[in-house]
């Protein structure tokens, strides 16, 4: 019935407005005339308007479309050109019918619509179709007659002018409609401000009625807060209003907020409670204990259960150190590993949880007259940096409130550190009492030495002697280690020093293998074909001559090898590449590579190899080749007669030392090579693995090198996770020993092999205390053969070669001339790419790397990218031969790539698969 009598502000509002709206609705009737006028005008301009210009274009597109197509086709015969055409004349009499009957209430400009399409049919009929006509007939002179007079442009002229005079007219005529719209428009604005003056003077005179309605009750309100507040504290007064408005649901909201600050000072005061009941608790027992009886009284818990974290051999584990309400110690399983059950679910996702439907099967309340089944479960973990600590469960007899929960959690937010600092102070006492049993202990033996007092009394003076001796020295080791400390960082300085000066080396020898591999490869190009003697105009001491220097030039080219090979080694960026190996193979490629040597110098070749040698191990074969080449090279080179002995076996157990057992490979191998050649005095043993070193002047002077080989090889071993050891006698020989894990596992740790280096070269010298061995240089290279032209794909060819040195130009353009290829030449990158505009298209491209004003590089960049040519052959040289040189090219664009010095039938070999392709 109240609610029925109810009148509030909202009601005295409304009937208000409702007088508002009235007067309102009468100006709207008046109103809505004009509006409704004005509205049809505004649409009638962008429908009517707006489609009239839009087919006035489409018909002008259609006819540009016939006089493209038209064109076109005259120009290229091609039949695709009249399909534009002939679409554009099926659609614009469509289009010219949708304009001339929108136009109907226009009889002006339908007229000139009907000029328009007779110029437009006059086109079709005297330049469109005959044009078209005479093009299928092939008929040229015609053509041309017609265009020379081209009367279809003077039709195209009138049409464009007709067109532009009649939109002229349609713009003028939207203009009229477009002002006569704006006149109306102000007529309505006029009387709008006039309804808004009206309005605004009504609704003033409502709202001083409405005011004084309402202030009046404010004030009874306002006046009852002002008593509450004048209570002190005391939240118990409430407001009564009798009015039946939405002062009085201010007054039931007022009331609402009281309600909601008394519960917050009551979570307050509980908070504070339960954060000084456990300040002064020394155990975790007693803490869960005191911490459920003080939340089961606060939340009305009937049941509960209190889990703190230890750690053991299975992980976290969860024990329960207290309970409420416990029956015979079976409130809750003893402990729960993290994520077994809802609890440890809710321990490992840091989450709390609510369960309000709890089965039948859970564990029941005791009490004195029976059981009874919870309605609510709480789970909630504690916390310590992000870490749970602890996990409480409390069960109840009602849902817990959204009050009992907060309260719960914002006491768990702090009771996680009070956990951790109990646990603290438990460890530490206990290890306070350990430490009182060892002092104890300490006392007894202080009483056992008391008794030996008297003797050690005679001795301290002496002691103290030694003290001050040992201060003086602790201050002479503090003097020591500031000199070590700043030794630390002037060897840091060192470092950083030598870091820059590999740098530098690398380019140094970049650059020098450049300077020299770019003269060196015309040596060798022209030597080549002088010793071929193609034309048969050298004597046989001149292709002597030639052998020699073409020999030399390779000699030089391995010694640039060398050097570059031991810089990677030692700035680290030797890359190896570890792939499986066929052992199987090794002793053919052995007799293969070095029976011939061995026939020349008349010395047996020998090859053992164990029946245990596995037929696959894993390694870098590249390097592995290089080494066993390397001591096979050596040992010919340094034998005059007798044999050179190869043995290949696996490395037995019981022969594994300590270091190489902690390798982490399938088997260690052996591979020595064993000699009766001159031998290596033992003084010169570790002299010879040094860069440049030989055993002494005079085999520098009889056998050559240039003392690298046995350098790079001893790198290559220690890169590989091997190493090489050395026993020689002076006049009867020597023995190389490469020892080499198996690496399927990947490379090995490099201290763990210099270790055992060191460990098996100490057991080499006390189980043969002879010599070691010699020195290697570089292997043997086999003659190439002569080149040799199988199929005569060069001939006519048109080859550009793009290179600064003239004499690279020069060996390199007589070789191929010899061909049949014609050659034309750039020096840099620029001059090439103006050659290539300006002359006719090449077959193949010889592109040098470095080069002035422009590099090779961006030489080949701008071939692909800017001149399009995709598909044409460019092979780069280049005389860096640094690592990634061949990467670098290919990305620039190259083909493919050869270094310098260049092999003629390498060089033929590549371009004759890019020229046939």
């Amino acid at each position: 019935m109240e609610n029925k009598m109810r009148f509030g502000i909202k009601s005295k509002i409304i009937i208000g407005y409702l007088i508002v709206i009235v007067c309102l609705f009468i100006a709207f009737i008046v109103l809505n005339s004009q509006i409704s006028s004005l509205q049809k005008e505004r649409n009638f301009i962008i429908d009517h308007d707006i489609e009239v210009h839009d087919l006035t274009n489409r018909i002008e597109k259609h006819l540009l479309d016939m006089e493209t197509g038209q064109r076109g086709y005259i120009i290229t015969g091609e039949a695709s050109y009249l399909e534009p055409y002939n679409s554009a004349a099926s659609s614009w009499e469509k289009d010219y019918n949708a304009l001339y009957q929108l136009l109907n209430n226009n009889p002006n400009q339908q007229e000139k619509l009907e000029k328009i399409k007779g110029s437009i049919q006059d086109w079709i009929e005297s330049a469109g179709e005959p044009t078209i006509a005479l093009k299928k007939e092939n008929n040229t002179k015609e053509l041309q007659q017609f265009f020379e007079k081209d009367p279809g442009r003077r039709y195209m002229d009138d049409i464009r002018s007709q067109f532009t005079s009649f939109r002229n007219v349609e713009k003028k005529s939207t203009e009229t409609r477009a002002t006569e719209l704006d006149e109306k428009n102000q007529k309505i604005k006029i009387g709008l401000y006039g309804l808004l003056l009206f309005v605004t003077l009504i609704s003033l005179a409502i709202a001083i009625v409405l005011s004084n309605s309402i202030v009046n009750t404010i004030k009874e309100v306002t006046q009852t807060i002002k008593q509450i507040t004048a209570a002190k504290g005391e939240l118990k007064g409430r407001i009564k209003v009798r009015s039946n408005d939405e002062i009085k649901d201010l007054g039931i909201a007022t009331n609402a907020l009281l309600e909601n600050i008394e519960e917050r000072n009551w979570l307050q005061t509980n908070i504070a409670h339960a954060v000084t009941m456990y300040q002064g608790i020394a155990s975790v027992d007693k803490l869960a204990e005191k911490f459920l009886f003080t939340v089961s009284e606060m939340t009305g818990a009937s049941f509960g259960a209190f889990y703190v974290r230890e750690e053991n051999d299975k992980g976290d584990l969860f024990v329960k150190q207290a309970a409420f309400a416990d029956r015979k110690g079976d409130a809750g399983r003893e402990s729960f590993l993290i994520g077994e059950g809802l609890i440890g679910q809710a321990a490992l996702e840091k989450r709390t949880l609510v369960i309000n439907d709890v089965p039948d099967t859970y564990q029941l309340i005791a009490s004195g007259l029976g059981d009874v089944k919870p309605k609510s479960i709480f789970i909630v973990p504690v916390l310590f940096e992000d870490e749970v600590i602890a996990v409480i469960e409390l069960a109840s007899l009602h849902e817990f409130t959204v009050l009992e929960q907060e309260l719960i959690s914002q006491v768990i937010e702090t009771f996680g550190l009070t956990i951790n600092g109990v646990i603290r102070r438990m460890e530490i006492a206990r290890l306070l009492k350990e430490s009182q049993a060892m002092t104890e202990e300490l006392q007894a033996q202080s009483e056992e030495l008391q008794t030996q007092s008297e003797e050690l009394q005679m001795q301290s003076e002496e002691l103290r002697m030694i003290n001050e001796q040992l201060e003086e020295r602790t201050k002479d080791a503090e003097e020591k280690s500031f000199e070590l400390e700043a030794a630390k960082e002037d060897l840091e300085e060192k470092a950083h020093q030598l870091e820059l000066n590999s740098q530098y080396k690398s380019e140094f020898l970049a650059n020098m293998s450049h300077e020299l591999r770019t003269p060196l490869n015309s040596i060798l190009i022209l030597s080549e074909m002088l010793e071929e003697n193609a034309a048969k105009t050298l004597s046989e001491d001149e292709e002597e001559y030639a052998r020699i220097i073409h020999s030399s030039g390779k000699d030089l080219l391995a010694l640039i090898n060398d050097i570059l090979d031991l810089s990677k080694v030692e700035s680290g960026k030797l890359d190896v590449l570890l792939a499986e190996m066929n052992m199987s193979e090794l002793p053919d490629q052995i007799e293969r590579n070095f029976s011939h040597v061995a026939e020349q110098k008349k010395v047996q070749l020998k090859i053992n190899k164990a029946q245990d040698v596995p037929d696959i191990i894993h390694t870098d074969e590249k390097r592995f080749q290089q080494i066993v080449k390397n001591l096979l090279s050596n040992a010919f080179k340094f034998t005059e007669s007798g044999s050179v002995t190869v043995s290949i076996q696996r490395v037995a157990d019981h022969r594994l030392t300590t270091a190489m057992r902690t390798v982490d490979t399938d088997c260690w191998l052996e591979i020595a090579v064993a000699d009766t050649g001159i031998g290596i005095p033992k003084e010169k043993h570790q002299l010879i693995f040094e860069a440049f070193q030989q055993a002494d002047g005079a085999t520098v002077r009889k056998y050559g090198g240039t003392g690298l080989g046995l350098s790079i090889c001893s790198e290559f071993a220690k890169l590989l996770g091997g190493w090489i050891s050395l026993s020689s006698e002076v006049g009867k020989g020597s023995t190389f020993t490469l020892y080499l894990p198996s690496l399927s596992n990947g490379l090995v740790d490099y201290e763990k092999v210099n270790f055992a280096y060191e460990e098996v070269a100490v057991s080499v010298e006390e189980a043969e205390p002879e010599a070691e061995i010699t020195e290697i240089d570089h292997p043997i290279q086999p003659v190439e053969p002569s080149l040799q032209d199988d199929e005569n794909v060069f001939q006519d060819k048109r080859v550009l070669i793009v290179d600064d040195d003239q004499r690279n130009i020069f060996a390199l353009k007589t070789a191929l001339a010899k061909q049949g290829m014609t050659i034309m030449t750039a020096h840099n990158g620029i001059e090439c790419l103006e050659m290539m505009k300006n002359s006719e298209p090449f077959d193949l491209i010889l592109m040098d790397i470095m080069m002035p004003q422009m590099d090779g590089y961006e030489a080949m960049q701008k071939i692909r990218g800017e001149l399009k040519l995709v598909d044409l052959p460019i092979i780069a040289l280049t005389a860096k031969a640094m690592k990634n040189d061949r990467e670098k090219c290919l990305e620039a664009g190259a083909s493919d790539y050869i270094s310098k010095p260049l092999d003629l039938n390498q060089l033929f070999s590549v371009m004759r698969v890019w020229l046939v392709n």
